[in-house]
């Protein structure tokens, strides 16, 4: 109880935390957090409870519902509204409660599947974190081991937001129930990376203890051999214990040993002996309550029975509360729980199959009896019982309710259990669930829709085809049935985005528009959709701007705004990911402007960020940051859906990784990397900001991340493979990374020669594989790589490097110096005008290198320096490292400080006439095969010269060539006889 207790005091003091509790059943992790709860009550702390159960029919979220419902019951209507602010309507749509007690709410605006969750988890955060200012909270959710996925989930992410405040939750789970393919099993996987985070494993009762356990609870001293037998036997289980104390009573445990030797052997074994002590009556009771559940109804259980009075069957409840075996529900009238879920599965496992089944059918009928006109408020628990019950009632029932449920879970953003509700209705119509052929009726239409809108909130982006292909199946029968405005919605909803991967939407929607009037709102509508769709899957930049023309000529023309603020939102998408930068900032800030008007605030902070990042690819970020970028204006907090927010923590943290502000881009990327930790965009900005700080360890750490974000999708033309192809290779100048390079250039070629390749990923791909040519010092590569990317001239690549400094050390590896210089110059002025700080320092030192190491055009004199040019140029390379050493210095790029460093070391001395090396050796040839010669391996001779072991062999393979040799030893002996007198 101290690390318990200690716990409890750090929520109180405002450290929130997360306790859970773990161990076999009976072994008292309940009894653990009911102490652990009286306490906090005696510390003022406010305790709540809810509890997962293991059948189905419980409503999702349902032990969060329990909990902020008595905590509803406990406000008045002023404080609630205070305290949940502008969230009470998302609140209120999963606790009903809430609407009762404010009646004059609106329902909550209508987003994306992803949005309207992460909205409603962060209504439900900040109302907590709230409600726990005025007073401690500790919420109590017992049996996660039965929580649904949706219940989970709320925890993963109230436990990354309440650290700071006074909140507690503790949670209890049997570990002997849960595998790794479990949902509780990934949700403890991600807990354990919390600070707040503790597991508390509860073992079983010392010998001693199991003592003082009985005399505490039955007032019996266990003589010293029995005490021995009943630990060994219990292995100090409590359950176990309190079973075996309750099976052979204070009088024969008291009076003789004889008792010992009867123990059975399991809980299990010894529950069902107690219960076989009960009245006939009392039993078959119990028997028909555990089909219902862990808790049940009196009113529900005696409309079962028709054989049986009322007054008889609450005699046989007083037995069973008598025998501990079942409590009435504190607070509540005429319901029960059984007093531990182990007695309830011993009553249920006892049944045949057959008679379950006929038990559950009697439960769903008598439900739908006693619920009458709300049976459809209860339809997750009709579904349950009916399903159970369907080889005897048959479909109808199932389907319906099913239907419903999905329905409602739908409504609350649950999609993993309205994706378990519409597959037991299609199930039980056999419909398959993956196939091809349209629905033959209604019914079946709105299941296969109800299905493909749970796959759209689940389903990862690259398999969205199988949600499409199930929209599809529906949209064809209602074609068919002349039910238009059903089909309309159904092609109209919509789907993630998906670059370079067809999903089937567009087809779709095309198909919807040939139903409705050309100019009509529902076409604008359906164009605003088709050409996102086209301009993102099919790559198609005029057909994109076709039908988004289109839309915005009837959004117009009809006055509707959000319907324009839409295509313009989707007009700038287009344009970022075809890289027309100028016309993406044209609409972005006709976007903000109307969204401003609008208070349309997700949209404007997207808008913002788009119309930001193709400011900054530009250069032009100076000039309208006021307009998109100021802290004050653009407000994660303001964005539904992980995926905008953390979109917008991308572009801040872009921002200032340009502005070479690490801390402050550090800061806003772990803010959004908490939302995805996954996010490509995110951890490709964090890859490179660690190498450029010199922390190659954690940059190589996320770079492993987006590696493994790589295997968990399908291969193509994605943000994380052309990522992956950009960043990797930039990294690998500073480390030996020649296995990822090798992933990384699979990646690379991998995005370029897909079917259809957006322009921005083509570039990622293009700019890696030029910084993998470099290395090799490719000349043929360099020269066709050069081509490709002198399209960008005058922009930023990425968020890695700008156009002109990368022409400019492609055309210095190609020989034109005139040309790199060139290029250098233009580098500089860009970044100086764009203020791209870290850039700035790096085009100083690459065109330093190129001044100190190769001779001007004016310096140049038939082929050899002349002591008064090379002081020239020598002067000029000095003042492009100081400035770069100044600006390296300020920000903390330690690896280009190293290097300035060796480059200031080479510009101070004296100037020397380039020595002459046999066989058209270069210097730097000459200085690997004298390496070589010292029996050197590659990667200590890659270590030596600060160069990539890619480079040391294309080096080795170069002057294999030109001194005629064909291995090591050879190349050795080369060097002995030639080289070994050289200066």
């Amino acid at each position: 109880m101290a690390e318990l207790t200690a716990a409890l005091n750090d929520a109180l003091s405002g450290h929130g935390r997360l306790v859970i509790l773990a161990g076999e059943p009976g072994i008292g992790k309940t009894r653990t957090a009911t102490e652990l709860a009286s306490y906090a009550e005696s510390r003022g702390a406010n305790v709540l409870w809810g509890w997962c159960y293991e059948q189905e029919g419980a409503p999702p979220y349902w032990p969060w519902v329990q909990t902020i419902r008595s905590y509803v019951q406990q406000c008045d209507a002023e404080r609630l509204r205070s305290e949940m602010g502008p969230g009470v309507r998302d609140i209120a749509e999963v606790v009903a409660l809430v609407r009762d007690k404010l009646i004059d709410l609106e329902p909550p605006p209508v987003l994306e599947p992803e949005q309207a969750r992460f909205r409603l988890f962060d209504s439900i955060t900040t109302f907590l974190k709230r409600a726990c200012q005025a007073q401690p909270l500790v919420f109590v959710l017992d049996d996660l081991h039965w929580a649904d996925r949706s219940t989970l989930l709320l925890l993963e992410y109230l436990a990354q937001e309440i650290l700071t405040s006074r909140l507690l939750i503790v949670g209890t789970y049997r570990d002997v129930e849960i595998t790794t393919r479990d949902a509780l099993s990934q949700t403890l996987g991600n807990l354990v990376r919390q600070p707040l985070f503790m597991k508390v494993q509860l073992q079983g009762l010392a010998r001693q203890e199991v003592g003082e356990f009985v005399q505490a609870s039955a007032g019996i001293t266990l003589a010293d051999d029995a005490l021995g037998i009943m630990h060994r036997r219990t292995e100090g289980n409590p359950l176990f214990v309190t079973e075996i104390t309750r099976l052979f009573g204070p009088e024969q445990i008291s009076e003789d040993q004889a008792w010992v030797e009867t123990i059975p052997e399991g809980v299990r074994d010894v529950i069902g002996r107690r219960l076989s002590r009960l009245s006939e009556p009392c039993v078959q009771a119990l028997r028909i309550a555990s089909v219902i559940g862990r808790n049940f109804d009196f009113k529900l259980l005696n409309s079962l029975f028709s054989d049986i009075s009322e007054d008889r069957l609450l005699e046989a409840i007083d037995e069973a509360q008598a025998a501990h075996v079942v409590d009435e529900v504190t607070g509540t009238v005429e319901q029960y729980q059984f007093s531990h879920a182990l007695i309830q599965q011993t009553l249920s496992q006892e049944l045949t199959v057959s008679r379950r089944v006929r038990i559950h059918a009697r439960i769903g009928e008598a439900l739908e009896g006693l619920r009458g006109n709300n049976s459809n408020d209860h339809a997750a628990e009709l579904a349950y019982h009916f399903g159970e019950a369907e080889p005897v009632v048959g479909a109808e029932k199932v389907v319906y309710y099913s239907r419903v449920a999905g329905e409602q879970d739908l409504a609350v953003y649950a999609h993993e259990e309205a994706l378990s509700h519409f597959q037991r209705a299609l199930a039980a119509r056999n419909v398959p669930l993956t196939a091809t052929e349209e629905a033959d009726n209604e019914e079946s239409a709105a299941l296969l829709f109800g299905l493909g809108r749970a796959q759209i909130g689940l389903l990862p982006r690259y398999q969205m085809r199988e949600a499409v292909a199930n929209l599809a199946r529906s949209f064809s029968y209602y074609v068919q049935s002349g039910d238009l405005t059903s089909a309309v919605s159904v092609a109209a909803f919509p789907i993630p985005l998906v670059h370079g991967f067809s999903t089937g939407k567009a087809e779709l929607v095309a198909r919807a528009l040939e139903l409705v009037p050309e100019h009509s709102v529902e076409a604008g509508r359906l164009l605003s959709g088709l050409g996102g769709l086209i301009g993102s899957e099919a790559g198609d930049y005029h057909g994109a701007h076709e039908a988004l023309d289109r839309a915005l000529a009837i959004a117009r023309r009809e006055g509707d705004l959000p319907l324009e603020l839409r295509t313009l939102l989707s007009f700038c998408q287009v344009d970022l990911v075809h890289l027309r930068r100028r016309e993406g900032i044209d609409s972005g800030l006709l976007a903000i402007a109307l969204a401003e008007r609008l208070g349309a605030h997700i949209v404007e902070q997207i808008a913002r960020t788009y119309t930001g990042g193709a400011a900054s690819a530009l250069g032009e970020l100076k000039e309208l940051y006021g307009h998109v970028y100021a802290p004050e204006l653009v407000d994660p907090d303001k964005v539904d859906g992980r995926d905008g927010q953390a979109l917008i923590f991308f572009g801040l943290s872009l921002v200032r990784y340009w502005e070479g502000d690490w801390q402050a881009c550090r800061e806003v990327g772990d803010r959004g990397l908490k939302l995805l930790p996954m996010d490509p965009q995110l951890l490709g900005v964090r890859v490179l900001l660690e190498y450029q700080a010199g922390e190659l360890a954690a940059g190589e750490a996320n770079l492993n991340k987006l590696l493994d974000g790589t295997r968990l999708t399908m291969p193509g033309p994605t943000n994380n493979y052309a990522i992956l192809a950009m960043v990797a290779p930039a990294f690998a100048q500073f480390a030996d990374l020649s296995d990822k390079l090798d992933r990384a250039e699979e990646a690379a070629k991998m995005v370029l020669s897909s079917p259809v390749v957006l322009p921005l990923m083509a570039f990622y791909a293009q700019t890696g594989l030029a910084f993998i040519e470099l290395q090799k010092g490719d000349v043929a590569a360099a020269k066709q790589r050069y081509d490709s990317i002198l399209t960008q001239k005058g922009q930023l690549l990425g968020w890695l490097i700008s156009a002109d400094r990368l022409l400019g050390l492609l055309a210095q590896t190609m020989g034109e110096l005139e040309l790199a210089a060139t290029h250098f110059e233009e580098a500089l002025a860009f970044c100086r005008n764009a203020a791209c700080r870290p850039e700035l320092a790096w085009t100083c030192c690459n065109y330093a290198e190129l001044k100190l190491h190769h001779p001007s055009p004016p310096e140049r004199m038939s082929g050899t320096r002349t002591a008064p040019t090379d002081k020239v140029g020598r002067a000029s390379a000095t003042a492009l490292l100081e400035e770069g050493k100044a600006i390296a210095s300020e920000v903390g790029m330690r690896p280009l400080l190293e290097r300035i460093a060796t480059l200031q070391e080479t510009a101070a001395a004296a100037p020397k006439p380039s020595p002459t090396y046999p066989n058209g050796l270069t210097q730097r040839e000459v200085e690997v095969l004298l390496q070589l010669a010292q029996g050197k391996t590659n990667r200590e001779i890659a270590r030596e010269l600060v160069l990539s072991e890619r480079t040391i062999e294309r080096h080795i393979s170069n002057f294999y060539t030109k001194i005629n040799v064909r291995n090591r030893s050879e190349a050795t002996t080369f060097a002995l006889n030639n080289l070994a007198n050289l200066p």
